[in-house]
């Protein structure tokens, strides 16, 4: 299994997201990019980031990002601590909920996101077959 975050695990991770159907289904009318912020903390020595370029239940264009020189501008920023990631690609934090309950910080238009909720656990349902 591949290492998050990580070359090996964005790659694994845009394959398994262009298969899955049910992302598909869910994201069949979202357009736009979104950054994940990997914060360090006491379990995770550095920041890192996932570039996804989002379209139409597809995943166009992924990339990890092991530095914040020069970081592409998207639409949509989800920043957490890398230890609130693990919990969420264990399944024991929502997407969402995340946000609510402020674990997560959403950069990016809320009203957008509320429509596609769906979408984001089915993102969060494939990272979880990744690894971690």
């Amino acid at each position: 299994m591949a290492e998050f975050p990580s070359e090996n695990w964005v790659k694994e991770y845009m394959e398994k997201l262009n298969g899955s159907k049910a992302y598909e289904d869910a994201g069949k009318t979202w357009e736009g990019d979104i950054l994940f912020v990997v914060q360090k903390d006491d379990t995770h020595p550095k920041d890192e980031y996932v570039y996804l370029d989002l379209y139409h239940g597809k995943c166009r264009s992924a990339r990890y990002i092991d530095s914040g020189d020069n970081l592409p501008k998207t639409e949509f920023k989800y920043i957490g601590k890398y230890s609130n990631w693990v919990k969420l690609l264990d399944k024991q934090i929502d997407p969402i909920q995340g946000i609510l309950t402020g674990k997560f910080k959403l950069d990016g238009p809320m009203m957008k996101i509320m429509r596609y909720t769906k979408a984001a656990k089915e993102m969060v349902n494939t990272a979880s077959t990744v690894g971690r």
